[in-house]
């Protein structure tokens, strides 16, 4: 009896397989980064407040105290968050806040209001009263309790 020799060859995947492989891999990498960067941000919903449907206690007690600051802030009446962007203090009329967006992030256990503001000026020549304003804004969120600290974003409208 002849004796049959049985050989195996392997085969090396091509060099393209090899590359797509890798960038596969590099791709979810990034995507799994890229989640563990941003968990825990979260988009909070909010309604902008006229002035007759500021919480008295806003009103009388909050807004005087922090109106002459550039700031945000928040505080709970009757289980609602509301927030509050002051502009300080103007020796005019015409200047303007708006809260754009709240971003709330988690890190370390410690929880962070991101409170995105546009301030819009007045425009050069306009005729305006010459009045001390306090510009600001008041509104009431979907959130349940207030955050740990709270951070006033500023972008200036042209």
């Amino acid at each position: 009896m002849s004796k049959m020799k049985f050989t195996k060859k392997l085969h090396m995947p091509s060099k393209k397989v090899i590359i797509i492989l890798i960038i596969i891999a590099a791709v979810i990498a990034m995507v799994m980064a890229g989640l563990h960067i941003f968990k825990g941000d979260e988009k909070v919903e909010f309604k902008v407040l006229n002035e007759k449907e500021i919480p008295q206690q806003i009103i009388s007690q909050v807004i005087p105290e922090y109106r002459q600051l550039e700031r945000a802030l928040a505080c709970m009446v009757d289980d609602k968050v509301y927030v509050i962007a002051t502009r300080g203090e103007k020796p005019t009329s015409g200047y303007k806040i708006t809260i754009e967006k709240m971003v709330l992030t988690e890190k370390d256990g410690i929880k962070n209001l991101q409170v995105y503001t546009e301030f819009k000026d007045p425009e050069p020549g306009t005729a305006l009263t010459q009045v001390l304003t306090y510009p600001l804004q008041v509104v009431e969120t979907n959130l349940t309790e207030l955050p740990d600290q709270i951070e006033l974003k500023v972008q200036y409208a042209e």
